[in-house]
């Protein structure tokens, strides 16, 4: 028995070439509800503020379209230049997780602005005119 060598190209094409099992598209589906009626509820509660909103949603919509159709999958694989699919889910999550850092960064980096106003409009109104400062006893 003689083994074949198999170009680059045969390799890809075979690891492409499997399709997505409904136990996959069945997680894919349920993970997406979840974080649908996840954000759905924290937004109702107050708990998760308006802004983050989108982003998980967007992410919702991803998992769901990517569970449903494999072939958007493989169209992203080739354009992306990855070889198997399950490297582009896991890119795509590091995006995702990177667009998450970013967005409480920014939040972040207004509120330690804001704080530091603060700070300084309370020292401002903690001195009178005359520069003596008012006791700030209990």
């Amino acid at each position: 028995m003689s083994a074949v060598p198999l170009d680059i190209e045969t390799l890809r094409a075979i690891l492409q070439g499997e399709s997505a099992a409904a136990g996959t598209r069945m997680v894919a589906f349920v993970t997406s509800a979840v974080i649908f009626c996840t954000v759905f509820e924290t937004v109702r509660r107050r708990k998760l503020r308006e802004e983050l909103t989108p982003l998980w949603v967007t992410a919702a919509v991803g998992i769901l379209i990517l569970g449903v159709s494999f072939d958007v999958l493989i169209w992203l694989t080739n354009l992306i230049g990855a070889w198997t699919p399950s490297s582009t889910v896991f890119f795509l999550g590091l995006v995702f997780l990177m667009a998450v850092s970013l967005a409480y960064a920014v939040r972040l980096s207004k509120l330690a602005n804001e704080v530091k106003r603060l700070g300084q409009e309370i020292a401002l109104l903690k001195c009178d005119p005359g520069g003596r400062q008012h006791p700030t006893g209990p």
